[in-house]
């Protein structure tokens, strides 16, 4: 692979050797205008069809598991919860190893590494899904592979910040999170219908309505798509040289008070999306069992998904911290409008209240993670005494990738809390209210913690540039 598709011999950065660029430099204007920005935007569109098919595979256990019972699977809606569950947790801890891969590998090599993966899980949960009679462990196995596609975001999000200047990282990684995350909705609104179209196999059952289902469509669809991703990213996508970092480097972001800080913020913005995206139709199965067109619960993603980049440009022109304050605000607020709409049986008020959950978690995870790359330059800035040099800021912006890694494992981590928190709550009550409860509490402390750290007065007078605010 070439490093650039364009034909001038000036637009042509230099590679170090096939598939690398060793000269680049994004915040030079001149640079960024003749040759960065087009690089750039190349890779940025291939490295968001790779982390949305890697979302995809990660909750394809949601939009499959309401479906078992009618495939014959005699399945209790504990170890349903678990499905829906396992994937989450094997992906929050591989975001780790997937952001240092990037400092390993390249980020070009391990996009087409990370996408050629997603074709084990989608295999294997086909045969399951194919074969009757399954063990239920086969299935737990095929989860724990699905974890593969929650390792993507990490691993695309750190590529992806070094291709781009600081007045442009927003916008960019802004677009790569809104693109992997509608990976969610996409095989939870496409899903239901694929299984309803018999190209291959035979049917696995009907569901209530009578209708035949072919549930092993939905697997096989994504692992097709899973190849295609990884030849467009041996295709079409580059290294940098300026990404390799040892790991020994990577290491100072985990002694950064922020890492930890926004990490735990994270498991209340991006882990209630991840965690409601997994659990969604599963919990609208439980509540209200009568109703059947679960391709509805895929709004709920797809909502918190598209305003995600709004979320961040609200915290560039407002700042970050009041935006996800108030996210936490109407997340708690949400989540007693759901518990209100199971009490008195109203469907319309359920789904409207778990609308605002996922459009603030959304804007929320917007805001949070759009303060991170902030939050890192700032402090180079400081410690250069006001005016970063360009090591400082190639410092910061690893230090940032690395962070990132910590901060989206840990917020993904909180995914795998809110289905064990449904579970926990449907075994021992029959309900999950008593889970939106201890949900509406969470998010209490969030709010609290958020505040105290980055809204004071007293902060903002101490270090106004590490204010998780406007920047």
């Amino acid at each position: 692979m070439t490093t650039t598709l364009t034909q001038t011999t000036a637009e042509k950065p230099t590679g170090a050797r096939k598939g690398w660029i060793s000269d680049w430099r994004p915040d030079d204007e001149a640079f960024w205008q003749s040759t960065g920005r087009k690089i750039a935007r190349r890779n940025l569109v291939w490295s968001v069809l790779a982390e949305h098919l890697g979302f995809s595979v990660w909750v394809m256990f949601s939009i499959i598991t309401p479906y078992l019972a009618a495939a014959g699977y005699d399945f209790t809606v504990s170890q349903l919860f678990w499905l829906t569950a396992v994937p989450n947790l094997v992906g929050s801890f591989l975001r780790i190893p997937y952001t240092a891969a990037v400092a390993v590998f390249g980020g070009r090599n391990w996009t087409i590494i990370s996408a050629a993966l997603l074709i084990i899980p989608t295999a294997l949960l086909a045969y399951c899904l194919m074969t009757p009679g399954t063990p239920y462990w086969l299935f737990i196995a095929a989860g724990v592979t699905a974890g593969f596609g929650g390792g993507n975001f990490a691993s695309s999000m750190a590529n992806i910040s070094y291709f781009y200047p600081e007045r442009h990282r927003g916008s960019a990684l802004g677009i790569n999170a809104a693109g992997g995350n509608i990976g969610v909705p996409a095989v939870q609104f496409i899903g239901p219908f694929v299984i309803a179209l018999g190209v291959f196999g035979a049917s696995q059952g009907v569901n209530p309505a009578g209708q035949q289902i072919w549930l092993h469509n939905v697997p096989l669809l994504w692992l097709v798509l899973g190849v295609f991703a990884a030849v467009m990213a041996w295709r079409f996508m580059d290294n940098l040289s300026v990404a390799r970092t040892p790991i020994k480097e990577q290491l100072p972001a985990l002694t950064r008070r922020h890492t930890w800080i926004m990490s735990v913020l994270y498991i209340g913005t991006f882990g209630s999306f991840i965690g409601y995206s997994f659990a969604f139709p599963l919990v609208i199965k439980i509540e209200f069992p009568e109703f059947q067109s679960l391709w509805i619960a895929a709004l709920g993603p797809l909502v918190g998904s598209v305003v995600r980049p709004f979320g961040g440009w609200l915290a560039d022109k407002l700042g970050g911290a009041p935006i996800t304050s108030t996210g936490f605000i109407l997340m708690g607020v949400g989540a007693m409008g759901a518990i209100w709409g199971v009490n008195i049986g109203s469907f319309a008020l359920f789904f409207t209240s778990f609308m605002v959950l996922f459009l603030m978690s959304g804007i929320a995870n917007g805001s949070t993670y759009r303060s991170i790359p902030a939050i890192f330059q700032a402090e180079a800035a400081a410690a250069a005494g006001g005016e970063a040099s360009e090591t400082d800021i190639v410092k910061a912006k690893k230090l940032t990738a690395a962070a990132l890694g910590w901060i989206s494992a840990i917020g993904a981590f909180g995914g795998f809390l809110i289905n064990q928190g449904f579970r926990i709550a449907n075994e021992q009550t029959g309900s999950v209210v008593t889970a939106m409860w201890v949900f509406v509490g969470g998010y209490a402390v969030f709010l609290v913690l958020n505040w105290w750290c980055y809204q004071r007065t007293v902060f903002v007078e101490k270090a106004p540039s590490l204010a998780h605010a406007k920047v």
